[in-house]
């Protein structure tokens, strides 16, 4: 992990179009404000995080990016912005739409097949 004192590590970012549940996304840019990133950024850090696994529970358990003060803002925002579900709800989300208007193996619309 680089720290302020340390040389920055040149990344190459792309564009990246990805649908997303509503709530979530308003949380995730009202925490990115909070944290003073942009929502790609927060996105990378998440990422990251999920994969660094906690030692002894590998596969159970990975590192968090967030402390405290980001934990209560998370809460506040999910709270502000209707998000109720957890993680284990991600299993049962389907899109307003039609679950045929998603190639589930792409993700894609269907009309880009």
């Amino acid at each position: 992990m680089n720290s302020p004192t340390e040389a920055p590590v040149p990344v190459e970012r792309v564009q990246l179009g990805v649908r997303m549940e509503k709530s979530m996304v308003k949380v995730l840019k009202g925490l990115a404000e909070f944290d003073g990133i942009t929502l790609g950024q927060l996105l990378e850090k998440i990422v990251l995080h999920s994969f660094e696994p906690v030692p002894g529970e590998e596969g159970e358990m990975c590192a968090s990016p967030h402390g405290k003060r980001a934990l209560a803002a998370i809460a506040d925002l999910k709270r502000i912005y209707g998000m109720t579900f957890d993680v284990h709800d991600t299993r049962q989300f389907s899109d307003a739409g039609s679950p045929a208007d998603e190639d589930p193996s792409t993700g894609e619309p269907a009309a880009a097949r």
